[in-house]
């Protein structure tokens, strides 16, 4: 019997521990990117989400998804990149660990895929499947519920 789960992609599932450390860099990242004062002139003025934070079972690297809001988000993550040992002497400072971990920045795709799917979902055609699906499940309910009625009104003339 294996001692930890599988996840999707083969390997295991993240120790409490990963997900802990990553939440708390995930906190602190947010809080530096939002007070920060960047010379790099593609991150001066950025409001940039971090939406997660995944750390190796080492504790050795990790990867920041990030979403830059209202911009181009290749020049922000390469800029990010570039920052990355200031952020990681920044984070340093905010969290205490035995070793700081070198932080990889990550372009967060998942919005996107989320956008792609609420645009399929609003088509003309599964909104008329929906409807078609819908309008047979209320039919179906409505045989149930005379059905019901009906054994309800046997029940009451054999009293």
């Amino acid at each position: 019997m294996a001692r930890h789960k599988q996840n999707p992609r083969g390997g295991k599932a993240p120790s409490q521990r990963q997900l802990r450390v990553g939440e708390e860099i995930r906190h602190a990242l947010s809080e530096i990117l939002r007070r920060a004062e960047f010379r790099d002139p593609d991150l001066v003025g950025q409001s940039i989400t971090v939406t997660e934070v995944r750390v190796s079972p080492d504790l050795r690297n990790a990867t920041a998804f990030v979403l830059p809001l209202g911009t181009e988000a290749a020049p922000v993550v390469k800029a990010l990149n570039r920052a990355s040992a200031f952020l990681r002497g920044q984070l340093s400072s905010a969290i205490h660990l035995r070793y700081m971990p070198s932080v990889n920045f990550v372009y967060d795709e998942s919005f996107d895929e989320a956008n792609k799917i609420d645009a399929i979902i609003h088509r003309s055609s599964v909104a008329r499947d929906l409807v078609r699906d819908q309008s047979e499940d209320s039919a179906r309910d409505l045989v149930h519920e005379a059905e019901d009625v009906g054994e309800a009104d046997n029940d009451e003339d054999e009293d």
